[in-house]
């Protein structure tokens, strides 16, 4: 990690799609200072060119001043800006000759058994990317069905094109992209894929893989306890022996569209210095994201970072805008205050002060999600299970993140139990 600590750090340097103690740091950033990044469209990209070991291009890990193992990180998101002009996106299809055990990690040349071969371009379709030494396609994945989607000037809308303004960002794929100067990506619009044109989508930029180091080595992709699954039982260098291992993961893959400019995220550190990383920024998605893969772009994002010394959490709590929240868990208004200290004095009770918070828990499924959501909130603030279903079903509830196995548990939050572990001040000047 770097020595030297900037006020403004700036970050243009990615990894080969792993994230973990060993990889090379981009820098230090102080308690209290602001990163920049520019990364590249984080999926496709990265599961079609065969020399990543995980799905994602995601920024080296960042370090934070004063953040040491047993703390959390805040995570102030002040903007997210789209800079690609379009993108492919939709639902893949596997070429099961061109992997082992996972088609995101363990890449092969299907013709001369290369492992993560090089490869170069040739032309575009689905099967332009090729093997360097025998010229085989050696991409894992195509297409089960795609589109191509292109941007206004303002980045508020997108239209899916044709084949001719298909083939046309194809033949461009690298500019259209706008991937920066480091990355190592293939561009996805080189697959030039045309299905469901004429379709008009709203656009609301947020980052889909934003968190901390975990203390092993793990795909960026897989940090997340639905795709980690997939590590249980693998042969390859990543393969994990158990459920229990894969609890060294920090939920960095979370695909929640509500993390986005304004919103709050709080994460664990298991390394000195915290190792904050960034990327797969998405242009807009639906709650779920239900094709596994939405609109992939290149971007820039501006994120201020704070340490909470002593805050041991399992996983990452979001602090949303109000505006994502559902309605039941947003913070009360004055006049509903006003009714219920009435209520509650003819009742003869003490009006609990709340505010809320949500956790995230991930699994193999949403149930197994939602579960360990639970766990984690229920470890965090020292109480019984039944007392936070019992909040989070008559103050809060549950939301999909992503299928299978991302959610975010609402919850509104007694001010006692977040000054308990040190999370009121940061949830108060959240929500005001």
């Amino acid at each position: 990690m770097s020595e030297q600590i900037h006020d403004i750090l700036e970050v243009d340097a990615f990894t080969p799609g792993l994230v973990g103690p060993d990889r090379e740091w981009a820098g230090t950033v102080a308690d209290g200072g602001t990163i920049k990044t520019h990364t590249p469209a984080g999926c496709w990209g990265p599961m079609i060119t065969p020399s990543f070991r995980g799905g994602h291009e995601v920024t080296r890990p960042i370090g934070v001043e004063n953040a040491e193992p047993g703390d959390a990180l805040v995570v102030h998101i002040n903007d997210v800006e789209v800079t690609s002009i379009a993108t492919s996106t939709g639902s893949m299809a596997e070429r099961d000759d061109a992997f082992g055990d996972d088609p995101f990690i363990d890449h092969q040349c299907p013709e001369c058994g290369a492992e993560w071969p090089e490869t170069v371009v040739d032309g575009t379709g689905e099967d332009a990317i090729r093997c360097a030494e025998c010229g085989a396609n050696a991409s894992s994945f195509g297409f089960e069905y795609g589109y191509t989607v292109a941007f206004d000037d303002d980045r508020s809308v997108g239209i899916t094109v044709g084949e001719e303004g298909a083939h046309d960002l194809a033949t461009r794929a690298e500019e259209a992209l706008a991937l920066p100067e480091n990355s190592q990506q293939h561009p996805i619009l080189l697959y030039e894929p045309d299905e469901m044109p004429g379709a008009l989508g709203r656009l609301a930029p947020f980052i889909g893989n934003i968190g901390t180091t975990p203390h092993v080595e793990l795909p960026d992709s897989h940090n997340a306890g639905d795709f980690g699954q997939f590590l249980i039982g693998a042969e390859h260098d990543w393969g994990l022996t158990d459920e229990t291992a894969l609890e060294a993961r920090t939920d960095g893959h979370l695909d929640s569209n509500d993390v986005r400019p304004g919103a709050t995220l709080i994460c664990p550190v298991q390394v000195e210095g915290a190792g904050l990383y960034v990327g797969d920024l998405h242009a807009n998605q639906g709650d779920g994201e239900l094709s596994l893969h939405t609109t992939d772009v290149s971007g820039r994002t501006e994120l201020e970072v704070e340490v909470i010394k002593d805050l041991d959490l399992d996983g990452p709590i979001l602090l949303p805008n109000e505006t994502d929240l559902p309605h039941i868990a947003k913070p009360y208004t004055d006049d509903e205050r006003d009714v219920g200290a009435n209520l509650a004095a003819e009742y003869n009770v003490d009006l609990t002060d709340a505010a809320p918070i949500q956790i995230i828990g991930s699994g193999a499924t949403i149930n197994d999600a939602t579960q360990n959501a639970f766990n984690r909130a229920s470890k965090l603030f020292g109480v019984d299970e039944g007392e936070i279903r019992a909040r989070c079903t008559f103050t809060g509830g549950v939301e999909i993140a992503r299928l299978p196995g991302v959610v975010q548990l609402s919850m509104l939050t007694p001010i006692d139990l977040l000054e308990s572990v040190g999370l009121a001040e940061t949830v108060s000047n959240k929500y005001d």
